[in-house]
């Protein structure tokens, strides 16, 4: 391919879910020319809201996002504001508000102590999560509540997963203190542990698009016209000599002068044709969920917006009565609950009938809501193979490297599938407009 060619191939973007519109958006800024390639018949892919006949919004993918990255991309006249936002976590029985309702219970405070000192005294490196959670919150609450929801949501064992799970985890007692009184005195959602990419702040607060997440994908969708091709699997990313230098595009090799994906980094390998320099990455797992979104006469059923159960004897970990944070998704007097079932594709829960996962769940949400059945309307669900990324020590190393580089010249890796990192939306806006500036400033056609 001549040099000329080169300098006039687009960028070829992979998936036009938010990562891949933002990166295009950001490139087509500067002056670059882009084209996204889109498998789907639509962009967003999951992250879109569904209306049924009996006045339920189901959404998919994440309900809300800030303020601040509503304004950023322009939608925050279509967002609502949201009021309240709580966890919780069921235990022994009873609820206790997350954090601070777990801090008053003596034997967590006490184990905490204990460890705290014993870590100051030590200094001695976590190198799995089970030593990251005991260390930083005591034997005891890491080993009755932390570590089992780690390893239910994870589907690995604690003593194989990296300590590098708990860098998700939000900032200190304090802030979140802080943050947490200034959410009370505003009546808004102030969002805690939800960006490290931007300071957490009182003026950040969760609010809700009107078309769910997806009204962010359409306007940057919009904003890029034609660029943007749907129905158009990538089949094969070409390298030659270490560099990309084509997509293969039903059954057509078009010349790119660099590729930016938010494929799974797993599939990678079987996507790359020229090297074998991502072969390392086919080990990386990714955790599969089945999300059973359940309808109920009533309102107000959970605890809070998140019931967290970390006790073996629940199929599920998480619940999430949605509408308590955001009321109109559910017709007045009644309410959706989703729970969170980690899962193997093929397993008993995966396999299971619609009407039977959710007779289960029914089944196991009495200790939580003695009168669930009398109150149950029926359910639907969603099965995804890749919900979650898993850090394994295992590959541990293999993951630090690839938050540098693919190893491949002009070919990024972004998103949190293509990170392969534990990010929320807008941390995925503001690292994915980073990673750009790097990879622009590599391309002859930058501005």
């Amino acid at each position: 391919m001549d040099s000329s060619r080169e300098e006039e191939a687009p960028v070829a973007v992979l998936g036009a879910g938010i990562a891949g519109l933002v990166a295009a958006t950001d490139l087509r800024r500067r002056g670059v020319p882009v084209v996204v390639y889109e498998a789907g018949p639509a962009v967003a892919g999951l992250a879109t809201s569904h209306h049924d006949p009996d006045g339920f919004t189901y959404d998919t993918g994440a309900h809300f996002i800030t303020n601040r990255l509503a304004e950023e991309i322009g939608v925050g006249d279509q967002c609502r504001t949201v009021r309240h936002y709580g966890e919780t976590v069921w235990l022994d029985g009873r609820s206790y508000g997350y954090p601070f309702g777990l801090l008053r219970v003596p034997r967590f405070v006490r184990s905490a102590v204990t460890t705290r000192l014993e870590r100051d005294l030590t200094r001695r490196r976590p190198t799995s999560a089970a030593d990251w959670f005991r260390a930083e919150y005591g034997r005891a609450l890491a080993d009755e509540v932390a570590l089992p929801l780690v390893e239910a949501w994870s589907g690995a064992s604690r003593d194989d997963l990296s300590a590098a799970v708990g860098d998700k985890l939000p900032g200190g007692i304090a802030s979140t203190l802080a943050l947490k009184l200034a959410a009370r005195v505003s009546r808004r959602a102030v969002a805690i542990g939800y960006c490290r990419e931007q300071p957490q702040s009182p003026r950040v607060w969760h609010v809700y698009p009107e078309r769910g997440v997806s009204t962010l994908c359409q306007k940057l969708a919009d904003d890029l016209g034609d660029a943007v091709h749907l129905e158009s699997p990538v089949e094969k990313i070409v390298v030659q000599d270490g560099r990309v230098v084509a997509v293969r595009v039903g059954g057509r090799e078009e010349p790119s002068a660099a590729v930016v994906s938010t494929a799974p980094v797993n599939v990678l390998p079987r996507l790359v044709e020229g090297t074998d320099a991502l072969d390392h990455l086919a080990r990386f797992r990714y955790r599969p969920m089945i999300f059973v979104i359940m309808r109920f006469q009533g309102r107000g059923l959970l605890p809070d917006v998140v019931t967290w159960t970390p006790e073996s004897r629940f199929p599920f970990f998480r619940l999430t009565e949605v509408p308590l944070s955001m009321p109109w998704l559910a017709p007045e007097g009644k309410t959706l609950i989703t729970v969170d079932i980690g899962a193997s594709v093929g397993d008993e829960h995966w396999t299971m009938d619609d009407e039977a996962l959710g007779e289960l769940c029914l089944d196991h949400l009495i200790p939580i809501i003695p009168d669930a059945p009398a109150r149950y309307l029926g359910c639907r669900v969603l099965r995804t193979p890749i919900a979650y990324p898993v850090f394994l020590t295992e590959y541990e190393d293999d993951r630090r490297a690839l938050e540098e580089s693919t190893g491949v010249d002009g070919l990024l890796s972004i998103g949190r599938n293509g990170e392969f990192a534990h990010i929320l939306m807008e941390d995925v806006y503001w690292r994915t407009r980073r990673r750009i500036d790097r990879l622009a400033a590599q391309l002859p056609t930058a501005r």
